[in-house]
């Protein structure tokens, strides 16, 4: 049997979902064909945006990727990134987007578990259509920015969270040092 450490299993690292909304029905309505070009663009971009920024993408999710970095405004930046890219291939489909900061499990060197992550996935779900909710504590100044949504009840938390949509504040992240 392997012996392992028993401590530090935990890793303070940036989580970002980016998902294809209405990936289903399109793909119903408009044939397979249609479905793997817009999904195949949304990789290329989510690939190429990844690696202009250091982003490393942990897992593709089907339509959707989680991606995962170190700090909150490098990965954040790449997720806006992405949505300008998506808009300005003006494929059919659009995005929505979570993304969460916290201490993790680090699991078998190369898989991240626990409630950051699952927030950052619960995040992406309840956003809208080019939206990016992230708790107001992930990045400087967002709780006294415009970007406010709220408390939001998200499934499997025991407390609301404070959320706010980034796509609005994309000037603020930009002139934050990366």
């Amino acid at each position: 049997m392997f012996e392992t450490a028993t401590g530090g299993h935990r890793v303070l690292r940036t989580f970002g979902f980016v998902d294809i909304g209405g990936f289903t029905a399109y793909a119903n309505a408009e044939g397979d064909d249609r479905a793997v070009e817009q999904l195949s663009e949304f990789r290329g971009i989510v690939r190429g945006v990844g690696s202009a920024t250091g982003v490393r993408i942990a897992k593709w999710l089907g339509d959707g990727a989680m991606l995962v970095g170190l700090e909150p405004v490098p990965l954040v930046s790449a997720v806006l990134d992405i949505m300008r890219h998506m808009r300005n291939a003006e494929l059919d489909l659009y995005l929505h987007a979570g993304v969460a900061q916290g201490r993790t499990i680090l699991f078998e060197g190369d898989d991240h578990i626990g409630s950051t992550v699952n927030l950052a996935a619960r995040l992406a779900d309840v956003a809208g259509p080019w939206q990016i909710f992230a708790p107001t504590d992930t990045l400087p100044g967002l709780a006294n920015s415009d970007a406010p949504i709220g408390d939001l009840e998200i499934a499997g938390f025991p407390h609301a969270i404070n959320v706010a949509d980034l796509s609005r504040v994309e000037a603020l992240i930009r002139t934050w040092d990366l």
